[in-house]
């Protein structure tokens, strides 16, 4: 049994302009010890699946259909009262940015010990000193000192290190993390993504990273899902999504990354606007922007397609280079 079981996800939000569609038949499994890195554009459904997951939605977001399965215990329909216990203490979460998601008005020692002791049995003793515990863990310089300091006193990269502390706090099952690394420098993402790495395997819990890095990805997650307009189009090892994508959105991602290797040519960025999730295409929704789009992409979506045990693609690209190459072995 995998730690975590998402199948068939679909999570709307419902406006004055009618049903958006966030999410939408999204679905993995997450084993422990593992990093999943969920890749793609703004609004693509990422962050979403992911507060679906915990099911912090907005007032106007909704699960409405799917199934997500912690440890075999469904998730969906479970109640307030038993996602309380799970948020923080099982399944904890890293915000994009720290800085609004500390309280200015407490000081970062308040803040970890309330969540230690909103979650433990500690008493304030025991989480004064699990807090201070958890700050040496992520490399925060003297801790005690650190504890009576406010959000303001830390720079970018400390406030993030001081999220990754209480996140970490309750020895959680799965941390999520929802692109920890954009609000900082180069230097500084460097530096969370190898803390990340060596807590993921000090500690041994599933991490799933959240980003539209993807330098971030090819550093840190074993497993990788593609994600455009709330549904995956790819998903695979990251060895397979970097060396053999199958996905024209995937190709297109990679194309546009700058590297060593591109000697002087101009990236190739992916064309058009992204798509209205108001007015869904029939068809791929990556078709309207897509170079090789064929006239069944405009008809009608791909069914996710094998490309072996541990990779597979929407595309019907794949489709009819599978159909060339049964004909020319009939040959």
């Amino acid at each position: 049994m995998s730690l975590l079981e998402v199948k068939d996800l679909r999570t709307s939000f419902f406006t004055d302009a009618g049903e958006v569609k966030a999410v939408n038949g999204v679905s993995f499994f997450l084993d422990k010890g593992k990093v999943l890195g969920i890749v793609g554009e703004s609004g693509s459904g990422k962050s979403v699946t992911a507060y679906s997951i915990m099911q912090i939605l907005a007032g106007t977001g909704k699960i409405v259909g799917g199934s997500i399965k912690l440890n075999g215990q469904e998730l969906v329909g479970a109640g307030e009262k038993v996602m309380k216990d799970i948020r923080g203490n099982r399944i904890s979460i890293i915000f994009q940015d720290p800085m609004t998601s500390l309280n200015p008005t407490y000081t970062i020692g308040k803040q970890l010990m309330e969540a230690i002791l909103l979650h433990t049995g500690r008493n304030k003793q025991e989480a004064y000193d699990r807090a201070v515990e958890m700050l040496k863990l992520v490399n925060v310089n003297e801790p005690e000192k650190r504890m009576k300091q406010y959000p303001h006193e830390f720079s970018g990269g400390m406030r993030q290190r001081v999220m990754i502390a209480m996140a970490l706090a309750c020895e959680p099952d799965i941390l999520i993390a929802d692109e920890p690394t954009t609000a900082l420098d180069v230097t500084i993402q460097a530096q969370i993504i190898e803390l990340m790495k060596d807590l993921q395997e000090e500690l041994g819990m599933a991490i799933i990273m959240i980003t539209h890095d993807l330098g971030v990805v090819a550093q840190i997650c074993d497993e990788v899902i593609v994600m455009y307009a709330g549904s995956i189009c790819e998903q695979g090892t990251a060895d397979a999504i970097f060396y053999d994508p199958r996905h024209e959105y995937t190709k297109g991602l990679l194309s546009s990354i700058p590297t060593t290797s591109n000697d002087g040519e101009r990236l190739r960025p992916i064309t058009g606007t992204p798509i209205d999730l108001l007015n869904m295409p029939k068809g791929c929704p990556f078709a309207p922007r897509c170079d090789n789009a064929m006239k069944i992409c405009l008809r009608e979506r791909a069914d996710s397609m094998q490309i072996d045990p541990c990779h597979k693609a929407a595309c019907w690209i794949n489709v009819r280079d599978m159909m060339k190459k049964e004909g020319a072995a009939g040959e």
